[in-house]
């Protein structure tokens, strides 16, 4: 019997679920598709999409479920809604910054945030700086803040610097 997630992250793309589920499954380890169902005449007045594409498809990143739909260009992603990655190493930071942030929008880079090619949004975030930023000496918490606040990709030497 398959163990079904209580919560379940969906991402609404206009009909590129199928093209951002293979591209993402390609970054993250333990990653997988899992299921792809397919729009069907019914409800055609409704969806308005042709039978037999991509409705939804399940797929797991690093072990957690996701569902992607074709749902239509009806909503857009922003940042309100984003995905952390927490990362013990540079090396780790760096992996996944070039791979998520190809043909992304450059403006949206700020203090380890990304938006992927698909708009979707992502904290790339080193452990060790939550640990900074809940320093209990309140001006080492601070230059953490100030220094990352002068970033895009974070940079772990940098952090220790300040």
């Amino acid at each position: 019997m398959q163990v079904v997630q209580k919560i379940t992250p969906c991402l609404w793309f206009d009909d590129q679920a199928e093209e951002a589920v293979e591209f993402y499954t390609t970054i993250f380890k333990n990653s997988k598709v899992v299921n792809i169902s397919r729009y069907g005449e019914a409800g055609h007045e409704v969806h308005g999409k042709p039978a037999g594409t991509v409705m939804t498809v399940a797929f797991e990143l690093a072990g957690q479920a996701f569902t992607a739909l074709n749902g239509g260009p009806t909503f857009k992603f922003n940042e309100a809604i984003s995905f952390q990655i927490m990362c013990e190493t540079q090396e780790e930071v760096d992996y996944y910054w070039e791979k998520l942030s190809e043909g992304g929008d450059e403006k949206a880079q700020q203090c380890g945030w990304l938006k992927d090619k698909y708009g979707v949004s992502w904290q790339v975030v080193p452990t060790i700086l939550l640990e900074m930023l809940n320093d209990s000496n309140f001006e080492k918490s601070q230059r953490a803040t100030e220094a990352m606040l002068q970033m895009k990709k974070i940079d772990i030497n940098r952090l220790k610097q300040a």
